[in-house]
């Protein structure tokens, strides 16, 4: 549906405006295994990753090169402005190339009046590899490949309350679907949430978010594989961007996660457990020309699981390009 609207000619007599945004990063990351989840940790991307057992962590460092790209193709209704928006983004690992994978995400935005607007997304991320795991379904947990696809669909609705005062309404329902070997782990799950955006002085704005979801999974009906992921997850989200000087400015963000398993299966370690999960992030953000801008960051994360007794940590540093058109 998407898509057909993307290539569909305007609705009104309006001309339609096409503009490109290409970015590319390099990063170093210490652990493999948790890059990909902590890249995806921020309000407005897929921040509840699937279960992540200490066996996919503490994987090895390595470069990663994160290419992406959005087009977007603008033009006017009877209601308004409609952008429609297709990204794509790739990671590549230079020394573990099992662990390379793509996204898609389409995107509509749609005026329902000047203040108000509502988005509908699609997002897909399939066949993404998390590691070698100990499988359950055979009963000897044996090590193999642990990959999964993810397919999520969300609306937003915005609303400007003021100029410098925006606040979002966020759903969204998703799907993970993973190979044969840990089909137990297939989750279904919904999100409710609010954002709110608020520019309280000329150079400095701030973002607040809350998310609340629900996953449930197979193996909450297969008690003889002891793995039932079934989850509540708590997400809170704050950053705060401050323009330095006409051409340089800091974007910081703290992102907290709370997994409350929710397991009942007697000898499934989750029963009873939970997980938290901090991320810090600091990124510094430099005006090359009107159409180019160079960046540079850091980001720290730790995740603890109740049942375990050490804190896993994950690094990533970054520099890169992005290019408007």
């Amino acid at each position: 549906m998407l898509i057909s609207l993307f290539l569909a000619p305007g609705l009104a007599s309006s001309e339609v405006d096409w503009s490109v945004d290409t970015q590319g990063t390099l990063f170093y990351t210490d652990d493999v295994g948790l890059f990909s989840a902590a890249r995806r940790l921020s309000r407005d991307s897929d921040p509840t990753q699937p279960a992540i057992d200490s066996t996919l962590t503490n994987q090895g460092s390595d470069m990663v090169f994160e290419p992406l790209a959005n087009i977007t193709r603008s033009s006017t209704n009877n209601l308004g402005r409609l952008d429609l928006n297709m990204q794509g983004q790739g990671f590549i690992f230079t020394d573990n190339p099992q662990f390379n994978h793509g996204t898609l995400r389409l995107q509509a935005i749609q005026d329902l009046s000047p203040s108000t607007r509502v988005q509908a997304r699609f997002y897909y991320a399939p066949d993404q590899f998390l590691g070698n795991n100990e499988e359950r379904q055979s009963g000897q947990q044996q090590l193999t490949a642990e990959r999964f696809t993810s397919y999520i669909w969300s609306t937003r609705l915005i609303h400007d309350v003021t100029p410098d005062l925006s606040l979002r309404l966020l759903s969204r329902y998703g799907m993970r679907r993973y190979n044969e070997a840990f089909s137990e782990r297939d989750t279904n799950f919904w999100t409710i949430g609010s954002h709110v955006d608020w520019r309280f002085a000329p150079k400095f704005k701030f973002g607040l978010s809350y998310h609340y979801e629900r996953g449930l999974a197979e193996g909450r009906k297969q008690p003889q594989f002891e793995d039932d992921t079934s989850y509540i997850n708590h997400y809170v989200s704050a950053d705060v961007d401050v323009e330095l000087t006409e051409r340089l400015s800091l974007l910081t963000a703290f992102h907290f996660e709370h997994n409350i398993w929710t397991s009942s299966l007697a000898d499934d370690e989750r029963n009873g457990a939970y997980e938290n999960i901090y991320q810090g992030e600091i990124t510094l953000t430099y005006r090359l020309t009107e159409s180019i801008q160079g960046f540079g960051g850091i980001q720290r994360s730790g995740r603890k699981q109740s049942f375990e007794s050490n804190v896993i940590n994950d690094t990533n540093v970054g520099i890169g390009l992005l290019a408007r058109f």
